[in-house]
């Protein structure tokens, strides 16, 4: 049986571009290593996408939706349901001095931010600089190589998935307990000082009532502990 729209479930992917055959992004760790895109700043897992619902490129969230759970896809994604076909008019010349202290600095293949837009330097001369503010992708058609791994539909699957989605830390660390309309969450030590952390619980709380409309509460719990009132173990007696 195929997914319905809203459907959450969990993939495992691997994408290149087709022509080149470059590997730019994977959810698999062994991948990553193997095509030298490893970054160790990175959580690798199967990723939660709620099919029909924008959370992937248009050509493989059609793709999704047509699939079931256990099937193994090689999706041709084409620039038009993927990342735009490339437009000569957001190639720009722009002035050096633009850039202001970073000018002396920046050669051809540098991703830079103008106008708080992200573009690739393409030429510097006579006091100019070409940007091109395309998609890096733009024009090219992308294959997925992918695994569905898993629909989730039990409450305490689809809560777990969807703090693993926001909680930027190892996966051992999370906890929850739902109990009837309620789910506890633990928010892990290694964040209460993270700045985003209000940010963090708002999409938790948005994601948990939309995919779990049972739920009635949500209880953050930050458990803070001082570590000078710890007393010491007392020393085992020697023999």
């Amino acid at each position: 049986m195929t997914f319905t729209k809203g459907t959450l479930i969990l993939i495992d992917y691997t994408a290149k571009v087709k022509d080149t055959n470059e590997v730019f992004e994977t959810t698999i760790t062994e991948d990553a290593k193997k095509h030298s895109i490893f970054e160790a700043n990175v959580k690798y897992q199967p990723k939660l996408v709620s099919v029909g619902e924008s959370w992937v490129i248009k050509g493989l969230d059609d793709a999704l939706a047509n699939a079931k759970t256990g099937d193994k896809l090689t999706v041709d994604v084409t620039p038009d349901k993927g990342f735009g076909d490339r437009d000569p008019g957001k190639v720009k010349m722009i002035p050096l001095r633009k850039l202001g202290e970073d000018a002396e600095k920046v050669s051809v293949g540098d991703v830079i931010e103008v106008d708080q837009k992200t573009g690739v330097v393409r030429f510097i001369g006579s006091g100019r600089v070409q940007v091109d503010f395309n998609h890096r992708f733009a024009g090219k058609t992308i294959v997925y190589d992918v695994n569905v791994l898993k629909s989730l539909d039990s409450n305490e699957d689809k809560v777990t998935a969807i703090l693993k989605r926001h909680m930027p830390v190892e996966d051992e660390k999370i906890a929850s307990k739902v109990s009837g309309n309620t789910v506890d969450v633990t928010i892990p030590e290694d964040i209460f000082g993270a700045e985003g952390l209000r940010v963090i619980k708002h999409f938790i709380q948005i994601d948990l009532f939309k995919f779990v409309p049972t739920l009635e509460k949500i209880n953050f719990i930050e458990t803070y502990v001082n570590k000078k009132a710890e007393k010491p173990k007392p020393a085992e007696a020697k023999s």
